[in-house]
């Protein structure tokens, strides 16, 4: 399996994250930066789509991308990120995957610290402006979170079942094409589901320093998953983006 993570375009949270006047946004929007940057990305998936040369070793993606199924958390910016590039491919099937949500779900904060949980976008919401994507069964008019704040205990568990869901649904099968994924999340999703892979101990650098993984909006990260390894062929790729429209 070929597994690509996307990371979203700029939301609204992401363009005031040091503005202290900003009021947070539970489920924040693309900002006008966040919808250029999933045209381009759309427009360039679209043309690298087909691989043109089966038999070259492609670890940079040089001979296309050729991906058979598309994933998207249900947080708005991440579903209208992915929306571009599925409209764009046209036949490549769009799911929603409820669990690769960011870092805490679907919340408010009340005076500075308090987190409360919120109930999400309702399944009219996706059917309305986003009616390519295959919706859980069980998503109605209720919203999709419905959930109290997602515990830090309850966050590395949760990245560690989608990597096993994915393998479970994705990995290699002998006498089967390789299948090409990829999964339309967020940043702090994205280190706790690197850590899943490679069992790495979460934040911990050498010298009681703290690690963090960049992801770019709207940058593309690739691992190869085999029977017995996975190979990081590269990460926060973002050269498919102009340079007024790199941002974090």
């Amino acid at each position: 399996m070929e597994l690509y993570f996307i990371r979203h375009g700029q939301s609204i949270n992401n363009v005031n994250w040091k503005n202290s006047e900003y009021t947070e946004h539970p489920d924040p929007f693309l900002t006008e930066v966040g919808v250029e940057q999933a045209e381009y990305l759309a427009k360039y998936l679209k043309e690298q789509q087909h691989i043109t040369k089966p038999e070259a070793w492609n670890i940079q993606n040089r001979y296309g991308f050729g991906f058979t199924h598309i994933y998207s958390s249900l947080m708005e910016r991440a579903v209208a990120t992915a929306a571009p590039t599925v409209r764009a491919l046209g036949d490549v099937p769009f799911t929603a995957w409820t669990d690769i949500h960011e870092e805490g779900g679907i919340y408010s904060r009340e005076k500075e610290v308090e987190v409360k949980g919120l109930p999400g976008r309702p399944r009219s919401f996706f059917e309305q402006n986003f009616p390519e994507i295959k919706l859980p069964e069980g998503l109605d008019e209720s919203g999709w979170w419905n959930r109290p704040f997602e515990t830090l205990e309850e966050r590395q568990s949760r990245a560690d079942k989608v990597f096993a869901e994915l393998l479970a649904r994705h990995g290699d099968k002998e006498g089967q094409p390789e299948e090409r994924i990829a999964l339309v999340s967020h940043g702090g999703f994205f280190v706790r589901f690197l850590s899943a892979m490679i069992k790495l101990p979460w934040r911990q650098g050498a010298h009681d320093m703290k690690s963090w993984f960049l992801l770019n909006n709207c940058s593309i990260s690739r691992f190869d998953i085999r029977k017995d390894e996975i190979l990081i062929s590269y990460i926060n790729r973002t050269d498919h983006l102009p340079a007024h429209l790199i941002s974090g």
